[in-house]
């Protein structure tokens, strides 16, 4: 997210011209701005030569659907984009999937600083490496790290069923999501 091929931009226009047939509008780069206060400012300044512009929003880049409209921008938006920026890039990516399809942020009432430290608890990691399913592959990790065949002899072992016991810890306790891995509390 710190990269600014990837930073937050919407190109802002108003209802008033698109009806008049005119796609007359400006991208907005979010990360020149330090909340949506100063970015309206600026998109009202932009249209001064309207009376009393609406303004729409007919294009984003790098901004989830939760955050954004044809006609509004999330309050928390800039909140959020600060959040991704402090993140390494797969964890800001692991965010945004949790906050998107996971846990409904802003729509769950949450502060970010919440949702953050929900993430962080629920977060396991980004498993879409060397084996072809992202469940099995967090299985394996998951039975190294519990112990779970410990004390299970060599001979055994080799006779565990991963697929089924990752069918299973997926059913209930686990997501995945493009290769990312939550607990479901």
């Amino acid at each position: 997210m710190k990269s600014l091929e990837n930073a937050p931009r919407i190109y802002v226009g108003t209802y008033g011209m698109y009806n008049s047939g005119s796609l007359f509008g400006k991208w907005f780069d979010l990360t020149d701005y330090a909340d949506a206060k100063e970015f309206y400012q600026n998109c009202y300044e932009y249209h001064r030569n309207e009376f009393d512009p609406e303004l729409m929003f007919q294009d984003w880049e790098n901004i989830p659907e939760f955050l954004i409209s044809e006609c509004s921008l999330d309050d928390k938006a800039f909140d959020y984009f600060q959040a991704l920026y402090e993140m390494d890039d797969d964890t800001a990516e692991a965010f945004k999937i949790y906050s998107e399809q996971i846990n409904s942020w802003p729509g769950n009432g949450k502060v970010l600083g919440d949702q953050v430290e929900s993430f962080q608890e629920s977060y396991r990691g980004y498993f879409g490496g060397s084996m072809k399913d992202a469940k099995i592959e967090y299985t394996y990790q998951y039975i190294e790290e519990t112990g779970l065949l410990a004390d299970v002899p060599a001979t055994l072992e080799r006779y565990f069923d991963y697929e089924a016991f990752a069918r299973d810890l997926f059913l209930e306790g686990y997501t995945e999501v493009d290769g990312y891995v939550f607990a479901d509390y």
